[in-house]
């Protein structure tokens, strides 16, 4: 039997995350493809990851503990790892709990669930070239000038539901970046990995976000049902997003990671 076997599965990804990012360069978009060809052994990897083996057991809900439950975080984080290439730990989410849109700015990341299920809302930002001159949708409810300085125009790329048995969420420094997950139908739990870790000192602060909704909506302005429906087929996907601050109804508790020691 390979000595291999006897390396936790956790051990191995770390090991392969640390090699298939090591050396990416978040300026550099050359770098991309480099970390995509580097990702496919980490991908099997992260695919094949299951709650067992982290030694995490799935969570069931305790309506009884509704009134304690205002006391608990809505979502708890264990630290696995961490070096100045990539972060690795695990979000576990409480029935009901949101992880608010924000974003990965600069970074890679892989989000692999580990028990229960999760819905994941990816949008990517468009180049913020807002000027005095843009001419912006009207907002319900209206903007305030200092609002206005913090939109952000953007697309949503995807809507998808993951469980233990799916493949791992991917998002990188272009494509899928900013996300919102919640758990859909009860508690769940993921493995998530960041190239590079968050880090404000190097501009990789995490921001949040909310979907504004514009007040016009069809025949306002005199074009037909036709030109209407033409033009919602290629901006149907396209989103105002406003940064906000973090919400007040969310924030992230600690509790330790129970499965095998990782060393990188």
């Amino acid at each position: 039997m390979p000595r291999d076997n006897k390396t936790p599965l956790i051990q191995k990804i770390a090991k392969q995350a640390y090699i298939s990012f090591k050396g990416f360069k978040s300026s550099a978009n050359g770098d991309n493809n480099v970390v995509a060809d580097k990702q496919s052994e980490l991908i099997s990897l992260v695919t094949a990851v299951r709650a067992a083996d982290l030694k995490i057991a799935s969570r069931k809900s305790k309506p009884s503990s509704a009134a304690a439950g205002l006391q608990s975080p809505p979502v708890t984080y264990m630290h696995i790892c961490e070096t100045e290439v990539f972060s690795m730990g695990v979000f576990l989410l409480r029935t009901g709990a949101s992880i608010p849109l924000h974003d990965h700015p600069g970074m890679n990341g892989m989000l692999k669930v580990l028990y229960g299920k999760v819905s994941v809302r990816c949008f990517d930002k468009l180049e913020d070239n807002l000027t005095d001159s843009s001419v912006l949708p009207h907002f319900e409810p209206p903007l305030t000038p200092l609002q206005t300085g913090s939109l952000r125009r953007s697309v949503l790329r995807s809507v998808a539901e993951y469980s233990e048995n799916s493949g791992p969420c991917l998002l990188t420094p272009v494509r899928d970046n900013l996300h919102q997950i919640d758990a859909v139908e009860g508690p769940a739990a993921f493995l998530d990995i960041l190239a590079p870790p968050y880090n404000p000192d190097d501009g990789r602060d995490c921001h949040y976000y909310k979907v504004l909704q514009t007040a016009a909506e069809g025949g306002t302005d005199g074009k037909s049902n036709e030109e209407e429906q033409g033009e919602d087929k290629d901006k149907e996907e396209e989103a105002w997003l406003l940064e906000i601050p973090q919400p007040e109804d969310f924030w992230c508790g600690g509790e330790p990671y129970p499965g095998p020691a990782v060393s990188v």
